[in-house]
């Protein structure tokens, strides 16, 4: 039936009659469903966490939310190898890291950042007359 379409399609005879009739129909719905982005908790007990870390990173929809206390409790230089993973992981893929309190990270890639605020200096209330 296709092979006899495409012969008329090159003879000439009642192309028009053929082919007005029918048109493909793309579901687009489809591929937003795949481009969700996940939030997920992970805990760094040692360095060799951190390769899962990375992989969710490096699909590009998850934003992972580290829990670092175990591993700072344990061996603080191992944290600090881990962390420093991540962070050119992240500057790869162009995304921000942040720490929150003491015991949290969060990376994220590319289409989310991380607002981080600067404080501000105090500015000391000055006596005119001090400064003479």
């Amino acid at each position: 039936m296709v092979l006899d379409k495409i012969k008329r399609a090159f003879s000439g005879s009642d192309v028009g009659e053929e082919f007005d009739n029918e048109y493909l129909e793309l579901d687009l719905g489809r591929e937003e469903q795949d481009n969700k982005v996940f939030v997920k908790l992970f805990q760094l007990k040692d360095y060799d966490n951190v390769n899962d870390i990375l992989n969710a990173l490096r699909e590009g929809y998850t934003i992972a939310i580290i829990d670092i206390k175990v591993l700072r409790q344990k061996d603080s230089i191992e944290l600090k190898r881990a962390i420093s993973k991540v962070k050119k992981t992240i500057d790869a893929l162009e995304g921000s890291i942040a720490g929150f309190g003491e015991n949290m990270v969060i990376a994220t890639p590319s289409f989310a950042k991380i607002h981080k605020e600067v404080p501000k200096p105090k500015e000391e209330k000055s006596n005119k007359f001090e400064s003479y």
